[in-house]
């Protein structure tokens, strides 16, 4: 098989890996409503935030997540009036707030996370340890080089215009 061959197959297997992240948030969502679609990403990422440091400024998520600030903003807005984080003044800068996770908001994250775990340890029933693994490394390894090309584009804007 060629490159462009490759290339292609490759492109077709993230598409469908597209298409069922989506049908799995939504079948989250349906059967475990306590945090609504599409903010289980976002909460976790708060909570990996407010994990490393009290409390965190959206623009701290924003840059932790590289999403734009208005889509964090968002995304954070319907959190608060979930109940499933919270706004609190800032010790060091009482004009700015800062984002915590509520009771509610852990215990939501928690229950949701042992919905995937649940979902995983199903869907690798089969897969041998080492085979978890390797795939593993090759999505962290691709992940990760996807998101060094974009932030090289995003560092760069001229590159975008040479093309």
């Amino acid at each position: 098989m060629g490159t462009t061959a490759r290339h292609a197959h490759l492109i077709g297997r993230m598409g469908e890996l597209t298409r069922l992240a989506r049908q799995v948030r939504q079948h989250r969502t349906e059967e475990r409503p306590a945090i609504p679609s599409g903010m289980v990403e976002t909460l976790g990422l708060i909570g990996q935030v407010v994990d490393r440091v009290p409390g965190c400024h959206a623009k701290e998520l924003a840059a932790a997540s590289s999403l734009d600030p208005s889509t964090v903003s968002r995304a954070v807005a319907a959190l608060v009036a979930e109940g499933l984080v919270e706004r609190r003044v800032d010790p060091a800068d009482r004009r700015a707030s800062v984002l915590a996770i509520t009771d509610r908001g852990r215990t939501a994250l928690a229950e949701s996370q042992r919905w995937y775990a649940d979902l995983l340890d199903r869907a690798l029933a089969g897969w041998r340890p080492e085979e978890i693994d390797a795939f593993t490394r090759a999505l962290g390894r691709f992940s990760a080089d996807i998101q060094e090309i974009l932030n090289v584009e995003t560092r760069n804007p001229d590159l975008e215009a040479a093309r």
